[in-house]
């Protein structure tokens, strides 16, 4: 064999690529696959800044994807409007373009529904944050609680207390879910 690459080279070879874990990128690389194993962070961090996202960060995922749900719900829920008020039409372009305006109507409204109230629960929720100092339960419990106050404040006193009442309920329940097992775990150690 030319150039030392008999049978022992090209075990060697494959051993060392074994232990790795990583095949090479292309035989025609000159490059050593150990030097592309990252075991350190991808990120570099500020001094004594924490590696979890603050509510800020979280803020702007949860406006987004409370947009984009909306947006999927609202379309599907006009299709399903669309197609039972368009049952008695034939199948033609009048029908199709009925139909559309169903989807792209209640979507926009579905989305611009959730996204102003993930806005609002965002908002609430860093300004809880930064004035208290903390992070803990009771930001969100406050943060839906006024949420649903202010989103509902149209409609007088009523519909503040009946959106107080919703966005306590629902950020209690997602309180004590995001808590299920700590809780478990206190009950379990003082029934002991």
């Amino acid at each position: 064999p030319r150039g030392g690459g008999g049978v022992g080279a090209v075990t060697e070879r494959f051993f060392s690529l074994a232990v790795t874990g990583m095949s090479p990128l292309s035989p025609y690389l000159n490059l050593d696959p150990r030097y592309l194993v990252q075991d350190t962070d991808e990120f570099i961090l500020p001094t004594g800044a924490n590696k979890t996202r603050g509510r800020f960060e979280l803020a702007f995922f949860t406006i987004g994807g409370c947009c984009m749900t909306g947006a999927a719900f609202g379309a599907l829920n006009g299709l399903r409007l669309g197609l039972k008020e368009t049952q008695n039409m034939a199948w033609s372009k009048p029908r199709n373009v009925q139909i559309l305006n169903m989807v792209t109507r209640q979507g926009a409204l579905w989305a611009n529904t959730l996204g102003s109230l993930a806005l609002l629960y965002s908002a609430f929720g860093v300004v809880i944050e930064k004035t208290r100092g903390a992070e803990d339960d009771l930001n969100t419990i406050a943060a839906g609680t006024l949420t649903g106050m202010l989103y509902k404040s149209t409609g007088g006193v009523r519909g503040i207390a009946r959106g107080g009442i919703a966005g306590l309920t629902l950020t209690g329940l997602y309180a004590l879910y995001n808590n299920w097992e700590h809780m478990k775990g206190s009950i379990a150690r003082q029934s002991l």
